[in-house]
């Protein structure tokens, strides 16, 4: 087997275990490093030979999940159109990732010190600058700061997707709520 084949099947190891790592995390945090491997179908080994445990895992997890929400603001197009439009268009596309998003969302120390992935300082710059647009141009409230819109975004994402994956609204409803809670709460009204 050449080395460029053999690099490429690695990759899509790792990736089947990370997602499968995210599918167990996102239904139950509290998971093992052996659920973990037994849910990759992989040996507990072997899954410590991708991650040294489980903090490189959850950064590991963490990394897929920057990834997916820049993906999901570029297919977003934020900067297009008018902003209550554009946070519709971006709850969407942050649907499938959700779950993920509520795992690490719960996990703190990605969060704290100086170790914080600068992907999130990123997404949080776009996400703000759609909020502040959307001020700028009369749409939403000027008295809530598009940092805590943002914020509340997030809380509002982790939220729906674990209310879905517990059964207790229907996966078709998530955007829905997400959106009309959030804009709701964040619309301009006369005097605000």
């Amino acid at each position: 087997m050449s080395h460029m084949r053999y690099c490429c099947l690695m990759a899509v190891d790792r990736d089947h275990v990370l997602r499968s790592a995210a599918a167990l995390l996102t239904r139950r945090s509290t998971a093992t490093m052996d659920e973990v491997a037994r849910a990759a179908g992989i040996s507990r080994a072997t899954l410590h030979r991708h991650f040294a445990g489980r903090d490189a895992l959850v950064r590991a997890l963490e990394d897929l999940g920057i990834a997916e929400c820049e993906a999901a603001l570029e297919a977003a197009r934020p900067d297009e159109g008018p902003a209550a439009d554009a946070v519709r268009r971006l709850v969407r596309a942050f649907e499938p990732s959700a779950g993920l998003l509520a795992f690490l969302y719960s996990e703190n120390q990605l969060f704290e010190g100086e170790q914080q992935n600068q992907g999130w300082a990123r997404i949080d710059a776009r996400l703000a600058a759609l909020f502040r647009r959307g001020q700028e141009n009369g749409e939403f409230r000027i008295d809530l700061s598009p940092v805590w819109l943002t914020e509340a975004l997030y809380g509002l994402l982790a939220s729906g997707a674990w209310a879905v994956s517990e059964g207790r609204v229907a996966r078709n409803d998530f955007t829905h709520m997400i959106v009309e809670l959030l804009l709701g709460g964040a619309t301009r009204r006369e005097g605000s």
